[in-house]
Formats: structure tokens, C-alpha cells, sequence
């Protein structure tokens, strides 16, 4: 088992469920530390089922995460792979994103050994699930910030744009804009004019509101310069405020953690039916598997459909 890539709440929760389904088939469980560079320099941990007590509950990940470049070369593939047969192992559970899941499936063409998929990330933009672990929590932390931003920019009659994560994909700044009603929602899949913001702000402003939410991905544009524009244009008070990584950390919501739980178990369950390279999901409420390489060469497009909705309820 490895966590790799970025960190994302209920990580934790997915290491415990991994284990104690393994240990209850019985099966052994290593945990190799530090990402892939963990399973590159054979550095590992024996898990038991006392080794996950008490975890369920915290953010990060106890087997450590970095972003391992070596992992993306031939030298480092037959080092992983190398590490692998070493222990006799017979499957290996990488929980992670869509980066995580590319080497997985480079590292069973190198090594034979099967390979499972467990989506953690914020960002929520795996390709073949419906939604990864952690991308909740990180809503609903983005969520408990902008609610008290709010209550600043009504109290000075402000506008502000509030940045949350999302270098590429705009699937958490969709659902935190729709959830906390904000004015206007920024993601970098749809094209947009500073010029027909500011529209939009003045006419609210002339039918009666006092203050405005823009919630943006970060990948969406340069954020200081869309602050300054609006400003210069319409004259109101603009704030910016970047959330950064306190999305990424923090306790899992009951959600994050139960979607784990499930994740996790599915898992050992498509080790023992002897899947060879899968990634584990969830549509329409089931839990499925899909074929590892198109969680991350698969396009996963955002819901449209939300994006209108929020459109006509920030009227």
C-alpha cells in the first residue's frame, strides 16, 4: 500500500479500511512511507490492525506523501518494481490521484503485479468516479471560511474573491459557489470578460445588494489582477482571500470518511477476485471498478448543469 501526490482528508480512513479488510481475508499488509519514493528505496512499515487505531479521524496521511520524479523514469520504475517482487508481494493499493495512478499503471507494465486504485484527492477530478475521498471535506472547510468572509463583505459592503484550489479542473470551486451562493463562480474550463463581471456586479448593485462572493479556481486566471480590475471598473471595495492548502488538511467529514471505508474494502475485494489494474469508484451510488488507465487518461467533465443552476440562483 502506498499514498502518493497530494494529500487529501480521509486518506487516513482508506489506510484503515485497507488493512483490517486484508488482515480479516488474511492477507499481510506493508505500507511503504514517503509516496512512491518510499517503495523505490524499499522503505516500509508492517501494518496491523493496532497500527490504524485511531485514525480514522485525522487529516494527511500517517505513511507520509511526497511527489516522487524518479518515479517517472525507467530507473525508477525497475527500482519500484524490483522492491515489489523483493517482499513476494502480491498486489499493490495506491491511493492518490490521477498523478498516482499513472505510475501505478507504468509500474504494473514494468512489474506484473496488480495494481489497485483507491481515488483520494481534492480536487475531485479523476476520470470513472463520481467523487474521490476528501473532495467533502474540502468543500465544506472552503465552506466554513467563506461563510465568515461573508459576513465581513456585508458588513462593509465589500466584494470578495475568495480562491480555493483547483490548478487545472474546477469541480471544488463549482460546488463551493453553488453551496455558499456566490455571485459569480470562476473555473478554468469556461471562458470569461472581467468586463461582463463587472456588469453583472453593477447591476446587483443597482437592484439593491451591497455585497458580492466570487469564488475562483485557482487555475482560472491571476486573482490580484481580476481584483484590481473589478475595482478600477465598478469602484467598489475588493478583497481577495487565497485559501490555499487549509482545504487540503483538517478532520474528514462523515462522508469522506464512509466513502473511504468503502473505497478501502472494494479494494482487497478486487485483489482476491484477481484484478490486475482497476481503480476503484462510485456512480449513481454504487460502489464499481474501472479500468486503472482511464481514471487518469479519461476527461472528466464538469457538470454543466450545476454551473446554470448556480447562474440563475446568484441573481
Amino acid at each position: 500500500m502506498v499514498t502518493a501526490g497530494g494529500d487529501a482528508p480521509g486518506m487516513n480512513a482508506a489506510i484503515r479500511a485497507i488493512v483490517r479488510s486484508a488482515l480479516h481475508n488474511g492477507l499481510e499488509v506493508i505500507g511503504f512511507e514517503r509516496g512512491y519514493a518510499g517503495l523505490i528505496d524499499d522503505k516500509f512499515r508492517r501494518m496491523g490492525p493496532r497500527s490504524v487505531s485511531g485514525i480514522i479521524n485525522l487529516g494527511g496521511t500517517i505513511l507520509k506523501t511526497i511527489r516522487c520524479e524518479r518515479m517517472k523514469t525507467p530507473e525508477g520504475l525497475e527500482k519500484a518494481s524490483e522492491t515489489l517482487k523483493s517482499h513476494r508481494l502480491d498486489g499493490l493499493v495506491a491511493i492518490g490521484g490521477d498523478g498516482t495512478f499513472r505510475g501505478a499503471s507504468e509500474l504494473y507494465k514494468v512489474s506484473g503485479v496488480p495494481v489497485i486504485g483507491v481515488p483520494a484527492t481534492i480536487d475531485n477530478d479523476v476520470a470513472g468516479t463520481d467523487t474521490t475521498i476528501g473532495f467533502d471535506t474540502a468543500v465544506n472547510t472552503a465552506l466554513f471560511a467563506i461563510d465568515r468572509i461573508r459576513d465581513t463583505a456585508t458588513s462593509h459592503e465589500r466584494v470578495f474573491v475568495v480562491e480555493v484550489m483547483g490548478r487545472r479542473r474546477g469541480f471544488l470551486a463549482l460546488e463551493v459557489g453553488l453551496a455558499e451562493g456566490a455571485e459569480v463562480i470562476l473555473v478554468p474550463e469556461i471562458e470569461f470578460r472581467i468586463e461582463d463581471i463587472c456588469r453583472k456586479l453593477k447591476k446587483a448593485r443597482s437592484e439593491g445588494k451591497t455585497s458580492e462572493i466570487i469564488v475562483m479556481a485557482e487555475g482560472a486566471g491571476d486573482s490580484r489582477a481580476i481584483v484590481s480590475h473589478i475595482g478600477k471598473e465598478t469602484g467598489y471595495e475588493v478583497r481577495l482571500t487565497v485559501l490555499g492548502h487549509i482545504q487540503r488538511g483538517g478532520s474528514p467529514t462523515a462522508r469522506s470518511r464512509v466513502l473511504a471505508c468503502e473505497f478501502g474494502s472494494k479494494a482487497i475485494d478486487l485483489l482476491l477476485e484477481g484484478a490486475k489494474r482497476e481503480m476503484v469508484g462510485i456512480r449513481g451510488g454504487k460502489i464499481i471498478s474501472v479500468d486503472l488507465d482511464y481514471s487518469w487518461k479519461g476527461q472528466k467533465e464538469l457538470d454543466m448543469r450545476l454551473y446554470r443552476l448556480a447562474e440563475v440562483l446568484s441573481a
